[in-house]
């Protein structure tokens, strides 16, 4: 039996279809990231399981009980903003102590588990510190803390990075996964980053207008994409696609390479270098597309230069022209229209 179920969710206001009869499941101990770009209905997926949004129609079961009409207060889950949500009036300790002093935790149990949360986030020397006090990334440890201290079975967090700098971002994605797994906490986290859920999840379920696009591992995403919408979602610099007679010809900027042969003749024209330290991304005209593959180091080829560029067939990703869903069949792709690169 799954840990969290999620039956034929939707969320409806008049016109407008938020989410639209989605299902997935949740391990225990599992970290899934909704991931998707705005107004896809992820944040609106999570208000639901959290009870702060009244579906429209569908089921959320926790551990097997249905908890759809229940108060968020009775649903047994924490969460984490991308607020923070701290009351400025109180200090670290306070903070964290506020919702098992709501639920009146006896004080002792209020202090060991005070006492683990601190040293898990590492806030041992600001606890009695007001949050205009502390930094950004202190102040997401501090939410994080108030998570843990309440040993709720699920963990719901909500873009809770977005609002720090680039390098916090990146040290904050590694604690966060490190406590999640030493605590054992299943979470369900929204972000509309990719690095953040390639990086940080078990599992991803891809959101777009409101409906599941595809949902599997980091790499069942990106290396199988069951979508011209997860190709392009997908993946720094997204995949190059290439509109043949009857279907797209998908390829990753990694798999391109530079023909060497002596039979190369040249078939693609730079049009921009985009140097990124560890490599250099080459964008060209390929038969009338935008065609980007990477060459490691510093490159700066001119404008104009024509190129012979190659890959291998067991790279290619095939996605019909009519439904933008991906071609499974080897004989689907064999019977497909044949992209001349030489």
């Amino acid at each position: 039996m799954s840990f969290l179920s999620v039956q034929a969710l939707s969320r409806h206001w008049a016109d407008t279809r938020a989410v639209s009869e989605i299902s997935f499941e949740i391990g225990e101990g599992e970290f899934v990231a909704l991931l998707g770009p705005s107004g896809c209905g992820k944040s609106t997926t999570l208000k639901m399981v959290a009870g702060l949004e009244t579906p429209t129609g569908g089921r959320i079961l926790l551990n097997g009980e249905d908890i759809t009409g229940r108060a968020p207060g009775q649903r047994q889950l924490s969460m984490v903003f991308q607020s923070y949500a701290l009351f400025p009036h109180l200090n670290v300790k306070e903070n964290v102590l506020f919702g098992l002093k709501a639920r009146k935790v006896p004080a002792a149990e209020q202090s060991l588990r005070l006492a683990r949360a601190i040293e898990l986030v590492g806030l041992g020397d600001q606890i009695h510190k007001k949050p205009s006090q502390l930094s950004g990334g202190q102040c997401q440890r501090v939410a994080l803390a108030r998570a843990i201290v309440s040993r709720a079975p699920l963990c719901l967090m909500d873009e809770p990075l977005s609002n720090l700098d680039a390098k916090l971002r990146n040290e904050m994605r590694s604690e966060i996964r490190a406590l999640q797994r030493q605590l054992g906490l299943t979470v369900l986290y929204v972000t509309h980053d990719q690095v953040e859920a390639m990086s940080m999840a078990d599992r991803i379920i891809l959101l777009n207008q409101g409906r599941i696009e595809q949902m599997g591992s980091p790499r069942e995403l990106y290396h199988e994409p069951a979508s011209l919408f997860v190709a392009r979602f997908i993946g720094h610099p997204p995949m190059n696609l290439l509109p043949l007679s009857d279907h797209y010809l998908g390829i990753r900027p990694e798999d391109i390479r530079l023909a060497d042969g002596p039979d190369s003749i040249a078939n693609a024209t730079v049009t921009y270098c985009d140097y990124q330290g560890a490599d250099t991304l080459i964008t060209t005209e390929f038969q009338g597309a935008n065609m980007t593959f990477s060459l490691q180091g510093h490159h700066q080829l001119p404008v104009g230069r024509r190129l012979a560029i190659d890959w291998d067939s067991h790279h290619e990703h095939h996605f019909s022209s009519q439904t933008g869903l991906r071609l499974r069949s080897l004989i689907q792709q064999k019977e497909s229209s044949h992209v001349e690169i030489r």
